[in-house]
């Protein structure tokens, strides 16, 4: 392999390191539709989300109380004109979701899950 094909294979990697990310779903909020330890990709939304995410996506949101933590919702609502979004879990009483913080903002939606890689049993595409 030449340097320019190293070169263009490596920018390739960057470049798709940035578009996807990797989520693991960590509660039960989202049960039964995904379950504890399900794995996800997430296409990340900065330059693709000319288009907002519609209701009843499943969306990659940083909790707009830690900022650190992503959660996995499906969106309720979007609000265009004050920049919010509105995400529940699928099983209310086991969700801390917009019903407990609000709506967020719409720069805290990471991305649009997209697909389940992990487990084998469960692995397939979206939506859910």
């Amino acid at each position: 392999m030449g340097a320019a094909t190293a070169g263009a294979v490596a920018a390739l990697a960057y470049g798709a390191h940035r578009l996807v990310s990797r989520v693991e779903v960590a509660g039960s909020s989202m049960a039964p539709t995904l379950l504890p330890g399900d794995r996800l990709l997430v296409v990340r939304c900065p330059m693709l989300m000319a288009s907002w995410p519609a209701p009843g996506e499943v969306v990659a949101v940083r909790d707009p109380r830690h900022r650190a933590r992503v959660l996995v919702k499906r969106v309720r609502s979007v609000d265009r004109a004050r920049g919010t979004v509105e995400v529940l879990g699928d099983d209310p009483s086991a969700s801390t979701d917009s019903r407990a913080f609000g709506p967020v903002p719409r720069t805290l939606v990471v991305g649009r899950a997209v697909y389940r890689y992990a487990p084998p049993g469960r692995v397939g595409r979206g939506p859910w």
